[in-house]
């Protein structure tokens, strides 16, 4: 009864609209610019999304093989139980019958094996860590995890200060300082604030989501809904500039690598990295362009591999690897033990993954040259490994994959309204102080969808 006021306000709001629709760009056909699309549409705008790529995804997409029946990510994504915006779409959408849940085992090297570190009990069990270690670890660990409100509060210390401090020593140098080691590197791994290691923590499960048919499955599904509704989804469209026009924005777009055409529209969301968006408004105050380009992330290097053994002998699915161990590169993930290799052929599909700053060598490097230098590893997992068990390999790479929050991080990241009219910006740099993840960008997507229907109310 408290709130029985809102709803003819709500109605009069939504006639209000439906008299004044609105024709908005979206640049980008992500998790983020399909969520805003799919609010537009529900509230009676006209929303066309321009996709460099000539599917939708973006930094989800997949890539399928003939005999395959699921896609499989080019970079290796999975979801968790606590994604609530995720799944709140996937039910909107009429998609959420095709989300499953399923419990793989996570492992940590350490000492020559592998060891579950993926639950309490599984860390009080692990036996690098003394009594005397494993008491500040679980007290430090349930404080974060029900530590309430965003965390911002942590933000002023930087995780390496605080987890060794609160954490204590030996949980830190096993499993805190390898995992920021690996995640930041040199540059970053002592300047990477708190309130991301809360975050981490926070949200995360031990039961991991996927949909039926893999990742590129899902955002097919959801475009095709997005267009039946009315949104027209242009593939294969670069956008090359955005200009004001007559209280309008004229977006630049080059399709199929044509000369560029410009289309107007009364709003425009870009979904693109916070350097490209800087290229694409180069009219936009020097203090918002300068906080643009001063955010730091890193890139991704990711080998996926087609083999005809399964690796880990124990069904082991992620396995994160402290680069002191030796390994080139973060974590391997051996993705048909969580799901089953039935969906491809029989093929057992493994990924070796790391987050790199740009100027990396292995950016230069060709497919041909990072596989030969990952598969040697690969024997590590398993001594019978042979080089003949590989079938195929794809590498892609990422020069935007990994926001970087360095201390008090929450004053330089840049508002999603910019100071243009009619103009916004939504991206992983702006999810904080959680970390970049598909839930995050489905959450961004929708509160900025709102923030502009609110602006031309």
């Amino acid at each position: 009864m408290g709130q029985a006021w809102a709803a003819p306000i709500f109605r009069l709001w939504m006639i209000q609209v439906k008299l004044s629709p609105m024709n908005i760009a979206i640049i980008g056909a992500g998790p983020a610019g399909l969520a805003a699309a799919h609010d537009f549409l529900n509230a009676g705008h006209s929303a066309t999304i321009f996709e460099a790529a000539s599917a939708p995804g973006g930094l989800a997409a997949g890539f399928k093989e003939p005999h395959w029946k699921w896609s499989v990510e080019k970079f290796y994504h999975h979801w968790f139980q606590s994604d609530a915006d995720l799944l709140k779409l996937a039910d909107e959408t009429g998609l959420r019958a095709g989300v499953q849940f399923h419990s793989p085992k996570t492992v940590s090297y350490w000492n020559g094996n592998f060891y579950p570190l993926d639950s309490p009990v599984a860390a009080l069990l692990f036996p690098g860590l003394s009594l005397f270690d494993k008491i500040p670890f679980g007290l430090a660990t349930i404080y974060l995890k029900y530590l309430t409100g965003n965390g911002i509060g942590l933000e002023k210390y930087t995780a390496h200060d605080w987890a060794s401090r609160w954490m204590g020593k030996g949980a830190y140098e096993l499993i805190f300082q390898p995992l920021l080691d690996g995640k930041f590197g040199e540059a970053y791994s002592r300047k990477v604030n708190m309130a991301w290691l809360w975050a981490r923590l926070k949200s995360r499960t031990s039961k991991l989501g996927t949909y039926e048919g893999g990742g590129q499955k899902f955002y097919d599904d959801l475009a095709a809904n997005l267009q039946k509704r009315g949104a027209n989804i242009v593939y294969s469209a670069r956008v090359q500039n955005l200009a004001q026009a007559d209280g309008a924005w004229a977006v630049a777009v080059s399709i199929n690598q044509q000369a560029a055409q410009t289309q107007k529209f009364d709003m425009v969301l870009s979904t693109t990295s916070p350097k490209v968006m800087g290229k694409l408004a180069p009219q936009l105050p020097s203090n918002y362009l300068g906080a643009l380009n001063d955010l730091k992330s890193l890139g991704a290097v990711v080998a996926v591999f087609s083999l005809s053994h399964p690796l880990s002998e124990n069904g082991y699915y992620w396995h994160s690897l402290p680069k002191s161990a030796g390994f080139p590169y973060l974590a391997m993930c051996e993705h048909t033990n969580f799901v089953s290799p039935e969906n491809f052929g029989g093929d057992r599909i493994v990924y070796c993954g790391d987050y790199l700053p740009a100027d990396h060598r292995y950016f230069s490097m060709s497919a041909d040259e990072i596989a030969a230098e990952y598969a040697p590893s690969l024997k590590r997992f398993n001594e019978k490994f042979d080089p003949s068990w590989i079938k195929k390999t794809w590498v892609f790479k990422e020069a935007y994959a990994q926001p970087v929050p360095l201390v008090n991080h929450s004053r330089n990241v840049p508002p999603t309204k910019t100071p243009l009219p009619g103009l916004y910006f939504a991206s992983m740099s702006q999810v904080y102080p959680w970390d970049r993840g598909t839930n995050f960008a489905v959450e961004i997507g929708r509160r900025v969808a709102r923030e502009m229907m609110a602006e031309r109310k």
